[in-house]
């Protein structure tokens, strides 16, 4: 009998109980999976959504939650006159519900700023001016909405237009409502105000030089705050408090594994006993005993984290597609997310071998007299 048929037989001696083992670790690791994918797949559609529109800094207020906190238009003036700016483009961007959509982003753009420039028309037309009362929407908010060109849109307290329909070159883009800046100033009561503004550089400039310019806007500005456009999301405090949440609960998730796994162990030792004191006095060093434990208990985290992989991955997909939240997300289900996973189930189970790996190496060969 070879060392690894030992391992195997040691865990499908109780299948059942095994099986429930597998179920608490696979369920850890899908949270890690589905949580950490989801936080991480956001910030990376914000930041391919300020790619798309050319964005290099963004000027904003970012405080607790995920949109800035409002500021003074007026803020814009005095950006735009530092060196190596080659132009700026204010927004007001909410978070909100629009009919049946229950979160989408509602974007606001200066008439005539480059924000505009990435959004290209897949039917209908854009607004006429600044003041015409009138949306357009990414692809994948048309779809969620169920609206076409001609539609009505209710939008806060009041009925606007959708004019055209649009493809922005990212999921953020494509799962916004966009209007012009002034319609949405008046719809919300914030007139003079903005929360964002969009910053592209003269061509040329250097990352060096883009970190100063942020450095000579925030001692300019002190009611804002300037960073790279890949910066933007992942340093404000509701990215980091919505991240934190994300791997606390994955990780509570997690330690129900843990105790898991250990029962599983002490269980399987307990009642193996007579069978260990047998191989004790066949020769097997304790350290061997000690390594059998361990491989057992890892090959259940293996087999739980690989298990855990595919429902987080099975989940993300339902809850992508979901309309409260379909347009918002696009996971980053990458393979190094994947692998970190299964490592951290194969951790698990090693870490819960330890306890019942040391109470088998207490063992002695007479023990088998007992039985």
């Amino acid at each position: 009998m070879t060392f690894s048929t030992v391992i195997v037989r040691g865990l499908m001696r109780r299948p059942v109980r095994t099986g429930l083992t597998l179920v608490g670790i696979s369920i850890g690791i899908a949270a890690v999976v589905a949580l950490v994918g989801i936080s991480r797949g956001f910030q990376k559609s914000w930041e391919k959504g300020l790619k798309a529109r050319g964005t290099d800094l963004v000027v904003s207020n970012m405080g607790s939650a995920l949109t800035p906190k409002p500021f003074a238009e007026s803020v814009r003036d005095q950006v735009a006159k530092l060196p190596h700016v080659a132009a700026t483009c204010t927004l007001l961007v909410e978070l909100t519900s629009i009919e049946s959509s229950q979160m989408m982003i509602l974007s606001s753009r200066e008439w005539g700023g480059f924000a505009w420039e990435n959004l290209k028309l897949v039917s209908g037309r854009m607004p006429r001016d600044a003041k015409e009362p009138a949306v357009v929407l990414g692809q994948t908010a048309a779809d969620v909405l169920k609206k076409k060109v001609g539609d009505p849109i209710q939008i806060e307290t009041s009925e606007l237009t959708v004019v055209g329909i649009v493809n922005g070159g990212a999921l953020v883009e494509d799962g916004s409502a966009i209007m012009s800046l002034p319609v949405l100033q008046e719809l919300a009561g914030e007139q003079g105000k903005v929360n964002a503004i969009d910053v592209r550089c003269t061509p040329g400039t250097s990352e060096e030089q883009m970190h100063k310019l942020c450095e000579q806007m925030n001692a300019l500005v002190p009611e804002a705050r300037a960073m790279i456009a890949s910066e933007n999301l992942s340093n404000s405090q509701g990215y980091r408090i919505v991240k934190a949440m994300s791997w606390g609960t994955s990780l509570l998730a997690v330690l129900v594994g843990v105790l898991g796994v250990m029962n599983t162990m002490l269980m399987t030792v307990f009642e193996r006993t007579h069978e260990i004191c047998v191989l004790l006095a066949l020769g097997w060093k304790r350290g061997r005993i000690v390594r059998m434990v361990l491989c057992e208990s890892a090959l259940l985290g293996f087999l739980g984290g690989v298990a855990g992989v595919a429902i987080g991955i099975a989940g993300v997909k339902v809850l992508q597609n979901t309309p409260a939240i379909r347009g918002l997300l696009e996971p980053d289900l990458s393979l190094g997310l994947f692998l970190v996973s299964v490592v951290i189930a194969v951790v698990v189970g090693v870490v819960s071998g330890l306890y019942p790996a040391w109470r088998s190496s207490r063992l002695t060969p007479s023990a088998a007299l007992q039985g």
